[in-house]
């Protein structure tokens, strides 16, 4: 089936915001007066949500404190963060213009909280691009579940296997495999354990440009 639609993963597939996450997550720390992490072990832990982050953390630091007492100092800090050095992959502005000019309706799919979703695009430059944006707390459920990938779906006006998901992780792999939706794997992301090379993907891709020539 021709792709008529295509839905973005966001950290790890366009931005490289595991600095800022890391940052947040270490000033939470700070805050229980538990130690700094690095950010190459945050990086490990990025792609399930943020409850589930900052119980990683918790966890990794043996704290008995609970996740309903830190969520509200963590979002504080991911707040103040958000914008503190965020970059685009490299052809993400390029790859964007390139799918808007062949009249692909794009939209975001990703388990950030969707309310820091539009500044942080709008701080990129790249909000104008995308219809629709699903996050995190958007829906009951979240990636690796089907519903948002089904849900985007709905609202871009598309049957699910018509559009195409572009995302880094094993939670975007089963999300799209759930959904019934073809994916395209980036190298460059947060894959955490995951192997790419015997992921079940239409393309493992090093940069996003190459995405144009995965799209029927």
């Amino acid at each position: 089936m021709a792709t008529s639609a295509v839905v973005f993963d966001l950290d790890g597939t366009l931005v490289d915001s595991a600095g800022d996450i890391a940052e947040a997550v270490n000033r939470t720390l700070e805050d229980l007066a538990l130690p700094r992490v690095s950010e190459a072990t945050v990086r490990s832990w990025i792609g399930e949500g943020v409850r589930n982050l900052v119980a990683t953390a918790l966890r990794h630091a043996g704290s008995d404190r609970t996740l309903d007492t830190v969520m509200p100092t963590f979002m504080r800090h991911y707040h103040d963060c958000l914008l503190r050095s965020p970059r685009l992959y490299d052809g993400v502005t390029e790859t964007l213009h390139a799918l808007q000019l062949r009249g692909l309706p794009m939209a975001i799919c990703t388990n950030k909280p969707v309310a820091l979703v539009p500044p942080l695009l709008e701080h990129l430059g790249i909000a104008a691009f995308f219809a629709h944006i699903i996050g995190g707390d958007s829906l009951p459920q979240r990636k690796p579940s089907a519903e948002p990938l089904q849900h985007v779906a709905a609202l871009l006006g598309q049957p699910v296997q018509a559009c195409l998901m572009v995302g880094d992780s094993a939670t975007d792999l089963h999300a799209a495999n759930n959904a019934g939706m073809p994916i395209v794997l980036v190298r460059y992301g947060y894959p955490r354990d995951l192997d790419l090379d015997a992921a079940d993907a239409v393309a493992v891709i090093d940069v996003l440009p190459e995405l144009l020539g995965h799209i029927a």
